[in-house]
């Protein structure tokens, strides 16, 4: 308790303890030895004067030491001991970002670890961490398309609801255009200066209300910016399969439209990025990170509680004890 309690205590005016340089000048002439002359007188021998010793001859030195502690007391107070605590505010100019995640059955395929969708899902949280005053919100698509979350600066809610996404929540099928055009609603009544959409899928748009073009322009009326992701490996990977007889794994060629996804990128003023494994996916939303940078600062405040007043209660005390005790026990005179 004693070293939680000094690790902590912080001293507003540490110079004072050079007034600690002047205790051993003090002790010095207490015990100096009195410069006086004595007078003698010869005794037949001293065996006799071996048992006057009293109480009170051993324990002369204390009102001295009550004195000491007196004074470390008030020259510790006068340091000024605190003890800080800190609080953060941060503050700036964030962006509007809305993730739009493919979960198809071919997002199950492992070719990435432990599957596409669950790196997907790693590597947007840890983004999700590296942008803290970001508006951010969630939208699934496959057949057809869902907001999982609309735009939230609750963070921890958004993972919450990020890391629940499952394969088969939708119709399956891969809805480009109806993924992209909800995440397109759920900004455009944002009024940040900047509204940005990370588009994620492993295939080729096969069905959905709306096409991938027109969704493509409803981006560029809003001035919404698309960066696209295609995930998945060249030539095949393994995907798990539900048969009569179990899941099985069966291996399917990675189609994935890079000509529609450059498009929606290079237009909407984005950028478009292929990953192949679960290193490169994490490089891609590092450049990301990096291309919209959020405005914020942290502004630090430390908070001090003063702790001096122990220390002077503790030296008023050592004082008026050793007063009492010179006028009572140890006193000089009748």
């Amino acid at each position: 308790m004693l070293y939680d309690w000094l690790s902590n205590i912080h001293f507003a005016k540490p110079w004072f303890f050079a007034l600690f340089a002047g205790l051993p000048v003090l002790i010095y002439f207490y015990l100096r030895p009195p410069v006086r002359l004595q007078g003698t007188f010869l005794v037949s021998g001293v065996k006799a004067f071996g048992h006057g010793r009293s109480w009170k001859t051993m324990l002369r030195h204390i009102l001295f030491v009550l004195r000491m502690l007196s004074i470390s007391c008030i020259i510790i107070a006068l340091a000024r001991p605190q003890t800080g605590s800190e609080q953060q505010l941060t503050s700036g100019e964030g962006i509007d970002i809305v993730f739009c995640l493919d979960i198809s059955g071919s997002m199950l395929a492992q070719d990435f670890t432990p599957s596409r969708m669950e790196a997907a899902k790693q590597v947007a949280s840890e983004f999700i961490d590296r942008r803290p005053t970001d508006r951010m919100g969630l939208v699934i698509f496959a057949g057809e398309s869902f907001t999982m979350c609309p735009l939230t600066t609750d963070h921890a809610m958004l993972k919450s609801q990020l890391f629940n996404v499952q394969s088969g929540l939708l119709e399956d099928g891969t809805a480009i255009g109806s993924g992209l055009a909800t995440g397109v609603e759920r900004l455009r009544s944002s009024v940040s200066k900047s509204k940005v959409i990370i588009l994620l899928t492993d295939g080729e748009d096969n069905g959905g209300r709306l096409d991938p073009n027109t969704a493509k322009e409803i981006a560029k009326s809003y001035g919404v910016r698309v960066y696209t992701v295609g995930v998945g490996t060249e030539g095949f990977a393994p995907v798990p399969v539900q048969t009569s007889s179990g899941v099985i794994m069966q291996r399917e060629k990675v189609s994935i439209d890079e000509k529609l996804l450059t498009q929606i990128a290079n237009e909407t003023g984005g950028k478009y990025f292929r990953a192949t494994d679960n290193e490169s996916l994490d490089a891609i939303y590092k450049e990301i990170d990096k291309l919209e940078k959020s405005k914020y600062q942290v502004t630090t405040f430390t908070h001090y509680t003063e702790k001096f007043f122990p220390f002077v209660l503790a030296a008023v005390m050592f004082l008026v004890l050793e007063w009492i005790l010179r006028f009572t026990l140890f006193r000089k005179f009748p």
